[in-house]
């Protein structure tokens, strides 16, 4: 049995520095140099949940050149292996890249390519459950009891129903979805491969796993092992779980994950800097806070507890989200209304922890859920909202130009009906930001820092009286300054 020994090392130090691009490899970019087979949907077409539409790991190489303009420098790639879908949450070969995605060797040219531009690559790793193509799923689907992987699976009955929707799956199933067969991780002989694909992809020049549904996975000692395994083969590999409520658990203590998939961070700040314009529809029934609208104290209640419940270096090792492949695209989450991503994005950029950008947000791509919201990038410019990828690429550039905002302390300084006011702090400078998310131009008196202020992002006014900031905003605005 595997022992737990503590925390196994700190979190990655280039994390805080990383601004993510997020990529659904079937949907980015697709490169004549990958073979495509017949049938395939025309990219321009609506998603589906079964097409594919033939992107591939060389068409992200060809357009690498996009991403350092916009000023990414991190990418973290949905599932590579080979699958039965176009998301690839079906794994089957744990050790193949997918071929349509050109096979292992793109995935060596994508490293490669991305390593000489200083871009980490960080990929998803599917390790609760497998497919019914997986080869031990297969074997026992054919020889039932007589299978020697049969405990490699939490099996009720035989025979095996894998296809026979007529009655429900007799083995546990994620969702019960009978596709996706879950993995018995008390195995010893399951935890141990899963361990040994967790390290090879490390060592072939993977800078870390993104892991998904790591809560449905409680075998004792499991991610602590894990953890030891990735950090062992790369100790500056990220680890990242997929955990959508309160992540304490997961990341407090430096046993298991070096971070969290921020979604209370997604879903707080959208419901605050776009409120009542969230469609209806979206704004209930989601797993991740979209209502209600949230006023400015109440956002900051909600984010002064969110800083609070994590350690200061786990806050700073967060993948720091608006919206990824399981949400709608936050321009529909918004309805449509542009300042609302604008804000929500600056305080994103502004916020501790990693940013991620769902690839085509900062070209205003739309769609609901899924599988609307894993469209096909468009490289025809003129479909793309140029002004919003010109605030993307500003806040980018200004997060990398101030180390506060990557490294610095956060202090929440005033929350007023809709205008919130906040610091961030290092050594080298100190930085306010501030937010007014309300329709009426807006004021706040914040108590410090008192300085010479100098914008560095937006418009906003600074009056300064005694020991008392007087910051004033247009409506729907916000603004970044340093004080020295």
């Amino acid at each position: 049995m595997w022992q737990t020994l503590g925390p196994m090392s700190t979190q990655p130090p280039w994390v805080s520095d990383a601004i993510f691009y997020q990529i659904f490899p079937d949907r980015f970019a697709k490169s004549e140099q990958v073979p495509k087979p017949p049938h395939l949907e025309e990219w321009s077409s609506p998603p589906t949940a079964h097409g594919y539409k033939g992107g591939d790991l060389l068409g992200v190489v060809e357009h690498l050149e996009y991403l350092t303009g916009l000023g990414i420098n991190a990418i973290y790639l949905n599932p590579i292996f080979w699958s039965a879908s176009n998301h690839r949450y079906h794994t089957y070969d744990y050790y193949t890249v997918d071929p349509l995605l050109g096979g292992n060797e793109a995935f060596d040219t994508l490293v490669s390519e991305c390593h000489a531009r200083g871009i980490r690559v960080v990929i998803d790793g599917v390790f609760n459950h497998a497919s019914r193509g997986f080869f031990p799923f297969h074997d026992v689907a054919e020889n039932g009891a007589s299978s020697p992987w049969r405990d490699w699976f939490l099996i009720d009955g035989w025979p095996l129903r894998p296809y026979d929707e007529s009655r429900p799956a007799n083995y546990s199933a994620w969702w019960g979805l009978r596709g996706l067969p879950k993995l018995n991780t008390e195995s010893p002989e399951v935890r141990e491969y899963i361990m040994a694909v967790a390290e090879h992809w490390i060592r072939r020049g993977a800078d870390g796993w993104r892991l998904d549904v790591p809560q449905e996975i409680t075998t004792e000692g499991f991610w602590e092992e894990f953890r030891a395994r990735v950090k062992g083969a790369n100790p500056d590999a990220y680890i990242v779980g997929e955990i959508w409520d309160d992540a304490s658990e997961w990341i407090s203590d430096g046993s298991r994950f070096d971070g969290t998939m921020n979604y209370l961070f997604a879903g707080y700040t959208l419901a605050f800097a776009a409120g009542h314009r969230i469609e209806p529809g979206l704004a209930s029934g989601q797993n991740y806070p979209l209502s209600p609208p949230l006023d400015a104290p109440t956002y900051r209640r909600r984010i002064d507890d969110l800083i609070a419940a994590y350690p200061p270096e786990a806050t700073a090792a967060n993948l720091t989200l608006l919206g990824s492949h399981d949400t709608s695209r936050i321009l529909t989450v918004a309805a449509g209304d542009v300042s609302s991503v604008v804000l929500s994005t600056l305080l994103q950029f502004t916020f501790p922890g990693a940013p991620s950008i769902y690839y085509g947000d900062e070209v205003g791509m739309t769609g609901r859920g899924d599988p609307g919201s894993r469209g096909t990038f468009t490289w025809n410019e003129d479909a793309w909202n140029v002004a919003l990828r010109s605030q993307f690429a500003s806040l980018i550039a200004l997060r990398g130009a101030h180390s506060a905002l990557r490294h610095g302390t956060f202090e929440s300084l005033q929350a007023l009906d809709e205008m919130f006011v906040f610091s961030r702090v290092d050594e080298q400078e100190r930085i306010v930001v501030a937010v007014n998310a309300g329709d009426q131009a807006a004021g706040a008196n914040v108590a410090g820092p008192i300085g010479t202020y100098h914008t560095i992002w937006g418009d906003g006014g600074i009056n300064l009286d005694d020991n008392t900031v007087r910051i004033a905003l247009p409506p729907r605005s916000g603004a970044v300054w340093t004080v020295s």
